[in-house]
C-alpha cells in the first residue's frame, strides 16, 4: 500500500512517501520532502509548496497519483476531523477555517484524511509501533505540550468536536508552573515548557538556600532557555542535584496523571514520547510506584506503561497512518 503523509507543524512542514503493510503492522519511509512553515506566507502558500512536494516525491519515484491509496493529513489543533477544516491552531497563524482536504482532494483524486498530531501518532503506535496488537491504546506526547491519543475497543476516540484526550488541561495541584493555560496543571509539570517553567519556578528558592548547580551561578542564569528540559536532564544524568529535583518532581505529576487515565479508561498499554522515551531509565521505575499507590490495582495490573517505539520517525509515520484510514 503506497501511501502520502503531510506532517503540518508552526515550524517545518513534510511531505512523504510510504508503503505500508498493515497485517503485518510494518511501514517504510521511502522518500520525504521537508521546508519551513514559514508562518508569514500564509496557508495557501504553504499549502501549495505541499502540493509541490508530492508532485516532487511521486516524480522521483515514478509513482503516479492512482497508485496512491490515500493522504494523510497531520495537524496540530483546533481541527475538524470530520470536514476536514483547520481551525486556527495557535501554531499556525493565520490557518482559520481552511478547507484542507478539499484542497488536497480536489488536485489528488484519492482518499485524504486529516486528524490532529496527537491522533495521529497515537494511531502510528497503535499500528507500528510500541501499541501494536491492543485493543485499548493510550499516547501520550509529552514534547513541547502534553496531549494524548486515544484508540479505545480498537477504534480512534476523538469525542464530539475532536477534543478528546486533552489531557494537559487536567490540574494536577492547587498550584504549579502553568500549562495549558491553568497553573498546576498536567501540562504544567509534564511538557518541556512545563519542565523549564517548573525550573524556574524551583531555581530562586535553590540559590536563596545555597545549592549548588551547573546550571545556577546567579539570578541571571534563572530563564527558561537556560533552564531548558533538555539541559536539565543533561545535568541530571551528570549527577546535578537540583536538575534532579526538577525532574523527580516531574515523575511524581507524571505518575499521578497516568493513574488518572488508568482509572477511568483501563488501558492496556500507555505509550508516552519525546521527553519520557529519551529519560525511560529515569522516569520509569519512579512513575510505577505512583502507579502502585494511586491507581486501582486491578486496572493497573493490566496496563504496561512503554517508550514510544517510532523515535523520531513518528511525524511522518503518523501522517501516513492517517492516511491508510480504517479507524
Amino acid at each position: 500500500m503506497l501511501l502520502i503523509g503531510i506532517d503540518i507543524g508552526g515550524t517545518k512542514c513534510a511531505v512523504s512517501l510510504g508503503a505500508a503493510d498493515m497485517d503485518k503492522g510494518i511501514v517504510e519511509v521511502l522518500d520525504k520532502e521537508a521546508f519551513p512553515t514559514e508562518n508569514e506566507r500564509g496557508p495557501f502558500k504553504v499549502i501549495d509548496e505541499i502540493c509541490e512536494k508530492i508532485d516532487l516525491v511521486l516524480y522521483r519515484n515514478s509513482v503516479s497519483v492512482s497508485d496512491i491509496k490515500g493522504i494523510g493529513i497531520s495537524c496540530g489543533g483546533p481541527l475538524d476531523s470530520k470536514k476536514g477544516i483547520i481551525k486556527s491552531p495557535p501554531n499556525l497563524k493565520g490557518w482559520d477555517d481552511i478547507n484542507i482536504v478539499k484542497i488536497i482532494s480536489d488536485k489528488y483524486p484519492v482518499p485524504v484524511r486529516l486528524q490532529n498530531d496527537a491522533n495521529a501518532c497515537a494511531l502510528a503506535e497503535w499500528r507500528f509501533g510500541a501499541a501494536r496488537g491492543s485493543s485499548n491504546a493510550v499516547f501520550l506526547t509529552f514534547g513541547t505540550g502534553m496531549g494524548a491519543g486515544l484508540i479505545l475497543d480498537g477504534r480512534l476516540y476523538s469525542g464530539t468536536n475532536d477534543m478528546a484526550g486533552e489531557v494537559g488541561h487536567i490540574r494536577l495541584a492547587e498550584d504549579g508552573a502553568e500549562g495549558y493555560g491553568k497553573r498546576g496543571s498536567f501540562e504544567g509539570f509534564c511538557s518541556g515548557g512545563g519542565i523549564a517553567r517548573t525550573a524556574c519556578e524551583m531555581a530562586l528558592k535553590a540559590l536563596e538556600k545555597g545549592e549548588v548547580s551547573s546550571l545556577l551561578k546567579s539570578k541571571e542564569d534563572i530563564n527558561e532557555r537556560n533552564l531548558s528540559a533538555k539541559n536539565l536532564a543533561e545535568a541530571m544524568k551528570a549527577g546535578d542535584k537540583f536538575a534532579l529535583s526538577v525532574y523527580e518532581l516531574c515523575a511524581e505529576k507524571l505518575g499521578f496523571g497516568l493513574s488518572i487515565i488508568i482509572d477511568i479508561l483501563n488501558p492496556e498499554v500507555i505509550v508516552i514520547g519525546s521527553i519520557y522515551e529519551r529519560n525511560t531509565e529515569f522516569f520509569h521505575n519512579r512513575v510505577m510506584k505512583v502507579i502502585e499507590k494511586e491507581a486501582l490495582k486491578i486496572s493497573a495490573e493490566v496496563c504496561s506503561i512503554k517508550p514510544a517505539e517510532l523515535g523520531d520517525s513518528i511525524g511522518d509515520i503518523a501522517a501516513l497512518a492517517v492516511a491508510a484510514g480504517g479507524f
